[in-house]
């Protein structure tokens, strides 16, 4: 299968790429510059162009291409930033997706839990309304900008993906370092839930709802047992084998971090129902599993 990917070179899309050529798909990047390489494709998420002779035959779209959530203080300036970066790439990707003859069969359009606002200690899945709060907001506008390829007929999959468990990027990039020497502990009260994946499950699911002609609309991508702070931060001692006894109050992360703080200390218990009922098999289904998968010892 012809494949295309956006977002190719963060984090889920430099894992991804290898792993579907590893599976025999026929993997193309798109790369917001000019192609300077036989798999490249190029496009410009913010005017909205992209080279459509170049991805002609492409049977799915894996959309990943968007802002970090967490690289910088949440300012005003940012925060349109990753409003922007989503919907604007997305409702290009999907226009041109919708413009292709043959059109693709498939887009997988990353979004992420984000959509369910804080859950507190409620368990929710993929039938759970929208919750509140910017990311929530910002969640219904990514999902909805992929509405003019759902319109063409192209079956359409959001992956609201949890957080990542890997020692390349996002959270875990950051506290791996402080809990291998012994400086990690709890945030805030640490009853708050955190959904997480490992990083080689994230991309299976992602080659799975590719390859699912059935799935289609939102499924969650995290891992079958959501835990909690607490629980993550005793699960890194025991796998590291390091005290976790420097806890971080709830008044110093919101000096560090601002208002991105509210989603460290906010609860998201977030559950793959979708997956699980489609027999998608995880590797790594404890929190446990997937820091020994970060570290390479799993």
């Amino acid at each position: 299968m012809k494949i295309a990917v956006t977002g190719a070179s963060g984090l889920i899309g430099s894992a991804l790429v290898p792993h579907l050529r590893s599976a025999g798909h026929d993997v193309v990047r798109l790369v917001r510059r000019p192609s300077a390489a036989p798999d490249e494709v190029a496009w410009d998420p913010a005017v909205g162009t992209v080279d459509l002779g170049a991805l002609a035959g492409t049977e799915a779209v894996v959309h990943l291409a968007g802002a970090g959530v967490g690289d910088h203080r949440w300012t005003d300036d940012y925060k349109r930033t990753i409003l922007d970066s989503r919907v604007d790439g997305t409702h290009a990707i999907s226009r041109a997706m919708a413009q292709l003859d043959p059109r693709p069969r498939v887009l997988v359009s990353a979004s992420a839990i984000g959509w369910y606002g804080d859950t507190g200690a409620r368990a929710v899945d993929e039938t759970a309304s929208p919750g509140t709060g910017f990311l929530a907001n910002v969640v219904r506008a990514w999902e909805a900008a992929a509405t003019p390829a759902a319109e063409a007929g192209i079956r359409v999959v959001h992956p609201r993906s949890g957080l990542v468990v890997s020692a390349d990027g996002g959270a875990w990039e950051r506290m791996l370092p402080l809990f291998k020497l012994g400086l990690g502990g709890r945030m805030g009260s640490g009853r708050q839930y955190w959904s997480w994946i490992s990083l080689r499950d994230e991309i299976c699911a992602l080659q799975f709802l590719v390859e699912q002609e059935h799935l289609s609309g939102p499924v969650n991508l995290t891992g079958p047992r959501p835990a909690t702070n607490a629980e993550v931060t005793a699960a890194m001692g025991r796998v590291l084998g390091r005290p976790t006894l420097l806890p971080v109050p709830s008044f110093a992360l919101r000096a560090v971090l601002g208002e991105f703080s509210s989603e460290v200390l906010g609860s998201l218990r977030v559950e793959p129902a979708v997956l699980t009922a489609a027999g998608f098999a995880f590797q790594d289904p404890t929190i446990d599993d997937a820091i020994r998968s970060a570290i390479g010892s799993g």
